[in-house]
């Protein structure tokens, strides 16, 4: 990640905070994605461009920003470390940016904190999603259905029917 003025007038901002007044100081900073519709859409577009898949619904997408915004809220450190990111995300234009670029942009961030936590939780998060799983063709978890050997273990719809015929030049 790169080390602008911003992050490092943050970063030395919220330790001096922190050491005088202790964490009560960041209770007002959440990232809350009922409250900043903004930051949510940012981080949904992040996700989709590190994750693409065309035929994934957009609500998938938010669902999975709205839990990485949860995770981002585990300390006030992490907090502002994570809205920082964002903000720089948007003043560089990040929404707008075509599919390319924006991944280009994002390879640049790949060892950053904001990016690691985001491209961890997304990796749990999008692919455990129901909607998700009907665009993949997986019908979920067995256990609740009966289990596989007991509902269609060998129904292969999805595959031709076997040749089932004798090797003549073998006899």
């Amino acid at each position: 990640m790169k080390t602008t003025r911003r992050r490092v007038l943050l970063s030395s901002a919220s330790a001096m905070v922190a050491a005088s007044v202790g964490t009560r100081a960041f209770a007002d900073i959440a990232l809350d994605p009922g409250k900043d519709e903004a930051s949510r859409q940012l981080l949904a577009r992040v996700v989709r461009v590190a994750f693409p898949h065309p035929n994934f619904p957009d609500s998938a997408y938010l669902r999975t920003a709205d839990t990485v915004l949860a995770a981002a809220n585990g300390s006030p450190a992490q907090r502002l470390d994570f809205a920082a990111s964002l903000y720089d995300l948007d003043q560089a234009g990040f929404a707008g940016l075509d599919d390319a670029a924006a991944l280009a942009h994002l390879k640049t961030l790949e060892n950053a904190p904001f990016f690691r936590l985001t491209r961890a939780t997304t990796v749990v998060t999008l692919y455990d999603d129901p909607e998700v799983w009907a665009v993949l063709g997986y019908e979920g978890p067995s256990f609740d259905k009966g289990g596989y050997l007991t509902r269609g273990f060998n129904d292969l719809d999805w595959l031709p029917e076997p040749r089932i015929e004798e090797y003549e030049a073998a006899q």
